[in-house]
């Protein structure tokens, strides 16, 4: 079969896929393609439109270095602005021509002979040197196993896959979760509902949302002296980069957040029974800080009632608690996050020997430098194992990953011979290393040690999500590629020996690297 063949082939059109895509084009590289399996890009932000949808992170911070937005509306933007951004940068810098849309992956499986993918979508098959998976963490929602819930005569949904065909004034709605997504919608909607019920099964650490509209002057400045936007962003950067020392080595500092957490709560909520229900019982930091000024006044009212319990079962309109609760919907709206350790993309992807990305991800993610994982020659992840980032933006981390990834086809440009291809496999001694490494920082996190069961977690208790540095560290160890830590693969030549080809590489080069870069 002949298969249309591209350099690269890029997976999500979201801050990850369309930041890729311009870093190729300003590498020069123009064969490429974006897949994209729905009919517009945006990746998470056009799949969340929940009401209230917005980000916690700064609009100045949340947006790529290199196309800044002097026209941010207010200081956390909405969903609609962010996609909007995403649309312009997409426009702007011309790679929209690249995106082929409603070209959903399902299964790429490497070919040892060829040295590259192939890719078979739902538009057709295509072959690539190599691979970007760029879908994200939050891009396919999770729907606990309810017992019953095929019995529920109302409507069913999850908050990234809201239904707005769906009225919900006058109606009875339940809200199962309380995350980053159910504390948006709750004081949303709780003005049109009749009754709102919130089952929580955990109470998160809510602090006040400093939100703002950005003035027109500001605005203006921005846009005339770019550089007044560039030092707004330092600024928002350096104080997040100055709090990572509490999340990942210092955990007891964090007892003044605390006290900032439970005096807002104490603030909004006097009823004593409801402040209980509310209260963490872990560290703060441990699950994702949540930031609303709207939240627990919304939980106050009294068409709202909390129940301190996970959803259990549903038998027809009643929905029963794991604690005996029972309450009756109209509507159930699932907050319940994302497949984020057990990504799907995973399960379509076959590496060398065969072997799916999520059975040789079965113990655990594991990626050298959060990008390249053993057995999977040229794909590289966005967003990979122990990448994200408790309290900061994860642009920042996504633009160190395009810095890595754009080394890596330097790399193999450098490499290859005419005729030829080449392609480089992580080595597994590295990828452990790495990953020992990580591992080992991570036992001091808060993440770990905060007494929380979080999302950050995989089913074996391991954290294989969050990054236990600064982003200024990672950046660092993301700005090349060390090819000592691969096998070089060439067509018809099999692997050749270490660092032939890679002038001043060294045998020991993988392990000193590995060492240093975590350290």
């Amino acid at each position: 079969m002949t298969r249309e063949h591209v350099r690269v082939a890029v997976i999500g059109s979201g801050f990850g896929g369309l930041g890729a895509a311009v870093r190729l084009r300003r590498e020069g590289i123009t064969d490429f393609v974006v897949l994209e399996r729905a009919s517009t890009l945006g990746g998470t932000w056009r799949d969340n439109s929940y009401p209230g949808c917005a980000c916690d992170v700064p609009s100045h911070l949340y947006s790529f270095s290199f196309a800044p937005n002097a026209e941010w509306p207010r200081t956390f933007s909405g969903q609609r602005h962010i996609r909007d951004y995403l649309e312009q940068v997409a426009d702007v810098f011309g790679v929209r021509q690249h995106i082929r849309f409603d070209h959903e992956v399902r299964g790429i499986r490497w070919d040892d002979d060829e040295l590259h993918w192939e890719i078979d979508t739902a538009r057709g098959e295509l072959a690539a040197d190599v691979v970007v998976s760029a879908t994200g963490p939050l891009s396919d929602p999770k729907v606990p196993d309810i017992p019953g819930l095929d019995t529920f005569p109302g409507k069913v949904f999850h908050s990234a896959r809201w239904d707005h065909d769906v009225p919900l004034g006058g109606k009875r709605v339940a809200v199962v979760g309380t995350g980053a997504s159910a504390i948006q919608i709750v004081p949303s909607i709780q003005p049109e509902v009749s009754r709102l019920t919130v089952f929580q099964r955990t109470p998160p650490w809510v602090l006040p949302r400093v939100d703002r509209a950005i003035s027109g002057p500001e605005r203006w400045l921005h846009a005339r002296v770019p550089a007044t936007a560039k030092l707004r962003r330092g600024i928002l950067w350096g104080i997040r980069e100055l709090q990572v020392g509490a999340f990942t080595k210092h955990p007891d500092e964090l007892g003044f957040v605390e006290g900032l957490a439970k005096r807002n709560l104490g603030r909004a909520i006097k009823d004593p029974a409801l402040r209980r229900k509310l209260t963490p019982d872990y560290r703060i930091g441990c699950k994702r800080i949540l930031l609303s000024s709207d939240y627990y006044p919304a939980l106050a009212q009294p068409n709202v009632d909390v129940v301190a319990s996970g959803l259990k079962e549903v038998r027809g309109s009643t929905l029963v608690a794991a604690d005996g609760t029972e309450t009756e919907a109209d509507a159930i709206i699932f907050g319940t996050g994302f497949h984020v350790t057990d990504m799907p993309i995973a399960d379509r992807i076959k590496g060398r020997d065969g072997t799916t990305l999520a059975e040789a991800w079965s113990g655990g993610m594991e990626a050298l430098r959060g990008a390249s994982a053993a057995g999977f020659p040229n794909l590289l992840t966005i967003i990979g194992p122990n990448t994200g980032l408790g309290n900061s933006s994860m642009i920042l981390i996504i633009e160190a990953q395009l810095t890595y990834m754009a080394d890596f086809v330097r790399q193999l440009g450098r490499l290859g011979k005419p005729g030829g291809r080449v392609a480089l496999d992580a080595r597994p001694s590295a990828v452990k290393k790495w990953n020992a490494r990580v591992q080992e920082r991570m036992k001091r996190t808060v993440w770990n040690t905060g007494g929380c069961d979080s999302w950050y977690l995989d089913a074996n208790g391991r954290n294989t999500t969050v990054w236990p540095g600064t982003t200024t560290e990672f950046r660092r160890v993301t700005r090349r590629v060390h090819p000592e830590e691969y096998e070089v693969l060439r067509t018809g030549e099999g692997e050749l020996p270490t660092g032939e080809g890679v002038p001043g590489a060294r045998r020991s080069g993988a392990a000193r690297h590995g060492e240093e870069a975590v350290r």
